[in-house]
């Protein structure tokens, strides 16, 4: 036989926090918080959002940093043109303590101007036209997917039809088409609300396509079943039940549409029908760069590298975000 165990008394009674020392209160993570630690691992995404942030801070406060390096982006700097090659007198496109970025051929305005500025053209279209076709695709997504049927059948023809529409041309037509002066917008102020019409309005099949078919999976889940067991409505269901669910992959395809937008309104700006000069725009000054890229070849750099490290830096975010909200990853 074994000897048995000495027991003190009083011991038997003991709670299991006298028991283990040290061991506090275990709380579950909710998927946002597990998401964050796995973003938080991924350095390359991480540095991706602070250039995104960055660019957001710059075109914010564009006029504010303009202003404390004292720089312009349209005032003219003939006294910086050589008057017979019509290029910047000195090296290096005409790099100086005043003019960081150098100047443009011609006129001599300033680049790091016009590209803080332009930053400000490019992110609120982009954004804007982004939140509309998000928003366009995501209900007409979530209807679709839900109701099924003719419903679903109508509205799958619509984006087909949608996506049949040759965009570039389209926007070069319309654009060319509108008067100066329409529903009391004049000026950018026009230029901008019809180039995020015409990218958010004739992109949203694209995100429809993806929350129909995430909707498609959803509606077939327990919490769905169990809510119209309950007598829940179907507007409940789909903005209080389905929606929420459709979070994640709303999140990065718009992370990785706003890089797309970037470049499509820099590719209108190129091709002339963008917001009009002397406003600044990146696309436009790679128009102009282009007509001087033989004696002076660096004014393509600057705007060329602000739309490459924007592109990059929303994708790589994206990238990053979409493997940490996927339950699948590790």
């Amino acid at each position: 036989m074994t000897t048995p165990l000495e027991v003190e008394p009083g011991s038997a009674s003991a709670q299991p926090e006298a028991v283990v020392q040290g061991v506090g209160k275990i709380e579950g993570r909710s998927l946002w918080q597990i998401s964050w630690i796995r973003l938080k691992r991924d350095k390359v995404a991480l540095a991706g959002g602070a250039v995104v942030l960055l660019l957001i801070l710059v075109a914010t406060f564009a006029p504010l940093i303009c202003k404390i390096i004292g720089v312009t982006p349209n005032d003219f700097h003939q006294d910086l043109i050589d008057p017979s090659l019509q290029t910047p007198i000195g090296k290096w496109n005409g790099i100086s303590a005043d003019h960081p970025f150098g100047i443009e051929p011609v006129n001599g305005r300033d680049i790091f101007a016009r590209i803080v500025y332009g930053a400000r053209i490019s992110l609120l279209i982009a954004f804007l036209a982004t939140l509309l076709s998000v928003g366009i695709g995501t209900v007409a997504g979530v209807v679709a997917g839900y109701f099924g049927g003719w419903v679903d059948s109508l509205i799958s023809r619509l984006m087909d039809i949608f996506l049949a529409f040759p965009l570039v041309l389209f926007a070069l037509a319309l654009v060319g088409a509108v008067p100066d002066q329409l529903l009391g917008l004049k000026g950018d102020s026009l230029r901008v609300a019809l180039i995020v019409f015409i990218i958010g309005f004739f992109s949203w099949p694209y995100i429809g396509r993806i929350i129909r078919g995430q909707t498609l999976s959803l509606r077939e889940r327990e919490f769905v079943d169990a809510a119209r067991s309950l007598g829940a409505r179907r507007p409940y269901i789909l903005f209080t039940e389905l929606l929420p669910n459709l979070i994640a992959p709303i999140l990065v395809y718009a992370t990785l549409l706003i890089p797309t937008n970037v470049l499509f309104e820099a590719g209108l700006s190129y091709l002339g029908v963008g917001v009009r000069p002397p406003t600044a725009s990146w696309g436009d000054m790679l128009s102009i760069a282009a007509n001087w890229y033989q004696v002076a070849p660096l004014y393509m750099v600057p705007p060329g590298l602000a739309i490459f490290i924007t592109v990059l830096a929303f994708n790589l975010f994206g990238d990053g975000l979409r493997d940490a909200l996927d339950p699948r990853s590790r």
